[in-house]
Parts: structure tokens; C-alpha cells; sequence
């Protein structure tokens, strides 16, 4: 059972009623105590294998395999949930005596795995994301080479494995198909990994506009004055998609630099996710605010809920009250700039150089450096205002601007306005041209 289906009552009384008599948990069950309880008066044996936080009771399972135990003596406890069944899967097959090369073929999944699920590339997640995507590039896995090739991307990174193929495989969970997800990775036929590779792509256009329409819906709740002055962002909604919501809480705190809680009502209950922001611990916040929560899960910065319909106000209330007292508007946004440069000296090989440094994701970004007093000779906006595209001059230098998302910054400056900017240094490569851009993540007037 994995985290995209879950450990509920109704997956396990489909396990009992197929004969199975062991149930292996992928990225759940660590809070899944009643539902393990139930399997046991089945007699199915149950081994949990998790990296969400546990509760003060661990689950009766055989075995509980979750390096945020609090008995924990593994010394890396940030693995993906993927790189936690990963572990235990090594750990059977040194016991049993399996040749080396028989488990780290599997890098390549397990890569994709720890890359999508937006843990810290450090220590052993690091030595997964680099030699994964060695694999990867090369992979035999026939689902995964085709979706790869649907992609589009030249270049098999980090940055295409977060934006390109982990969206796919997201968007079936999400939208209810989590099976083709994993039919794609065990099929042997090609023909069928690209019908279902279609689907995903389907899916996840499907996925956009219900997430596009949920955003806008909850960007008109935030419009009322008395929302905006709360210290956090609790919204519920009919014909919200729960498996969608997380991406709009995400964008909602994104946005308005607050942690965010959004529900979608589904007859007497209300699921849904959160998403915080740096210094606001969101697990340990439920932990507090649980008078009316049903069901949590989750970490620091992300969490899954569910409570009862009509307890809806009591929680909002009572976690405003408590996010009012951590006194969360201190905390305010920063980037953290690793250096500030002059466009006259960045070279195309000082870029390439940086390669050195992936993969990047969470816990090894890619390094935002700031240019200081350019020259816009050119600005205007992409995708019917959603990007923004600039072209900047230093003396007798040029320099392509892209920020995405940020194209509602476009009115606020003119031709001849002097900026400084932060993002990342990038290669453009088109028709066998190369150049420099910067992806932008900030701009302001000059200020020197």
C-alpha cells in the first residue's frame, strides 16, 4: 500500500477478502494504528515503512521501519519515503544474500522517487539523486524511458524529474488512477507504457484546470479584508479536489507568506492539506490545535487533515488563535542570496561549471546570485500576462530575463528603468546557439 492509495478500512478489507496475509506500507501507515488493529483481527501481518512523523503510539505492525522514530539510531533520518522501503529492501537482500547489482538497479525509481517528494538532496538522499540519475539517464525501465521521452526535456536532471516527470505521476493519484501509475513501471511493453504515458499526460492536464479553478476560487475568499489580516489561511470549499488541494495550499502560502490549511467538503467530512512557511512548525501546530481534528498527518512544512463538517469554524478558530500566538507576522520572507556578481564577468563555462554542484532540489538549491544596476531595454509579458520577459544591459553587455509567474510585475517598470535582480544563471541553448539568462526570482528598482 502506498501513500497515493493509503491504508484505510476499505483498502484493508480488500486485501482480506483477496486471501493476502501481508500487508508492506510505502510512505504510510506510520499514523495508521486502528487500521493495522483492524488487519490484525484478520490475521494479516502488517510491516509499516514510513517517513512521516509518528505519534506517541507507534502502529502493532510486525515491523515500523520510519527514521523519524523517536528510538531511532539510523543516522540520516531526512530519506524519502521511497528511499525508506528502498532501505529495508537492501537491508532483506544483504540478509538473504542477493548480489549488489540486483537491488541498485532499482536506483533509478528510487531516484525519482526521493527527487519528487521534495526532500533535502543532502547526505544519503544526495548519493540517491546522483547515482539515480545516472541510471535514469539509461534506464531499461521501459514506462520510465517512455515518459522520460514524453517530456520534451533535452537535458534528464533533477529540474526534469521535478517538472516534468513527477507532475505526471502525481496527476494519477491525485486524479483517482494511482494503478497506472505503477503498471507503467512494471509493464514490459512498450506499446503499453505509451497508452498509459498518454493518460498521465492526460491526467495531468486535467489536474491544471481543476487546480487553476480551485486557486481562483480560494483567491476570491482571500479578497475579503477581515481573511487577509489573520495570521494564517484556513478555507474550505464545495467541489474542492482533494487530491489537488495540497498544489493550491501550496500556491496560497507561496503567495500570501502565511501557512494555510484548505478543506473540501465530501459529504459529512472535510479533507484536505496544508502547507506552512520557515519557522512555523505545521505537525507540531495540529499537535495543539487537535481538539476537532479527526485525522492528521504529515511534517513540519506539510500536512494531510481530516475533521468533521460541521467542526469546520471550531478548528479554523482555534488554529488562528493558535498560529496569533507564535506570533508568525515576525517571520518574514527572505532569499538568501549565495553571491552577488557583475554581469561583465560570468562566462558560459562559470555556468556549466555549477553543474558540479546537482543535483539540486530542496536542501541543495541552485545558487541565486544577485546582478545590481542593469538597464531594461526591453520588457513585456508572456502567456497572457502570466510570464515576464526582459532583456538588461550592463555597459556593452546583454542579458535574456525570464520570470515565471512573475508577469504582474511587468506595470511597475519601464524601458530605461535601472533594476537589480536575483535568480539563477542559466544556458539558453536554441538552433545551436548558446547564451546566458537569468531565471528571475526578484527585481526591484535600483537602489545604488
Amino acid at each position: 500500500l502506498h501513500e497515493g492509495y493509503g491504508l484505510n478500512e476499505n483498502a484493508i478489507r480488500e486485501i482480506a477478502d483477496n486471501k493476502h496475509t501481508l500487508i508492506i506500507t510505502v510512505d504510510c501507515g506510520i499514523t495508521g494504528n486502528k487500521e493495522i488493529e483492524l488487519a490484525k483481527s484478520f490475521g494479516i501481518d502488517t510491516v509499516v515503512t514510513d517517513h512521516h512523523e509518528p505519534t506517541e503510539t507507534l502502529p502493532d505492525a510486525v515491523a515500523v521501519v520510519d527514521c523519524k522514530r523517536k528510538d531511532n539510531k539510523y543516522p540520516f533520518n531526512g530519506l524519502a519515503g521511497v528511499g525508506v522501503a528502498f532501505k529495508l529492501t537492501q537491508a532483506i537482500s544483504m540478509r538473504l544474500g542477493v548480489r549488489e547489482e540486483e537491488y541498485l538497479k532499482y536506483l533509478d525509481l528510487v531516484c525519482v522517487g526521493t527527487i519528487s517528494d521534495i526532500v533535502p538532496l543532502v547526505d544519503e538522499n544526495r548519493t540517491i539523486s546522483k547515482l539515480g540519475l545516472k541510471l535514469v539517464r539509461q534506464t531499461r525501465n521501459i514506462g520510465l524511458k517512455v515518459l522520460l521521452d514524453s517530456i520534451g526535456y533535452k537535458k534528464i536532471d533533477s529540474m526534469a524529474i521535478s517538472f516534468g516527470v513527477a507532475p505526471r505521476i502525481n496527476a494519477c493519484g491525485r486524479m483517482g488512477h494511482e494503478k497506472e501509475a505503477l503498471e507503467l513501471f512494471l509493464t514490459d511493453s512498450k506499446d503499453e507504457a505509451e497508452r498509459i504515458t498518454h493518460n498521465l499526460n492526460e491526467y495531468n492536464q486535467e489536474r491544471q484546470e481543476i487546480e487553476k479553478r480551485i486557486f481562483n476560487e480560494a483567491q476570491k475568499m482571500m479578497e475579503d479584508p477581515e481573511q487577509q489580516r489573520l495570521p494564517c489561511i484556513v478555507l474550505g470549499g464545495e467541489n474542492w479536489h482533494h487530491g489537488v488541494i495540497g498544489i493550491v495550499s501550496s500556491k496560497i502560502t507561496d503567495m500570501y507568506f502565511k501557512p494555510s490549511v484548505l478543506l473540501c467538503y465530501e459529504d459529512d467530512l472535510a479533507r484536505g492539506s496544508g502547507r506552512s512557511i520557515p519557522g512555523f512548525d505545521l505537525h507540531e501546530a495540529l499537535e495543539k490545535c487537535s481538539t476537532y481534528i479527526k485525522q492528521f498527518g504529515g511534517h513540519s512544512m506539510a500536512i494531510g487533515i481530516t475533521i468533521e463538517k460541521d467542526n469546520f469554524e471550531k478548528f479554523k478558530k482555534e488554529f488562528e488563535e493558535y498560529a496569533e500566538k507564535s506570533n508568525i507576522s515576525s517571520i518574514v520572507p527572505v532569499i538568501k542570496i549565495d553571491e552577488k556578481v557583475q554581469l561583465q564577468d560570468i562566462s558560459i563555462k562559470d555556468i556549466k561549471d555549477l553543474e558540479l554542484l546537482e543535483p539540486f532540489g530542496e536542501g541543495n538549491k541552485m545558487p541565486l546570485f544577485q546582478i545590481s544596476n542593469l538597464k531594461i531595454t526591453s520588457i513585456r509579458t508572456l502567456s497572457e500576462g502570466k510570464h515576464l520577459k526582459a532583456m538588461l544591459q550592463d555597459e556593452n553587455k546583454y542579458i535574456d530575463t525570464i520570470g515565471f509567474n512573475l508577469g504582474n510585475i511587468s506595470s511597475e517598470y519601464a524601458i530605461g528603468s535601472k533594476v537589480d535582480v536575483v535568480g539563477n544563471l542559466e544556458i539558453n541553448s536554441y538552433k545551436g546557439m548558446e547564451n546566458i539568462q537569468i531565471n528571475l526570482k526578484d527585481m526591484r528598482h535600483s537602489i545604488s
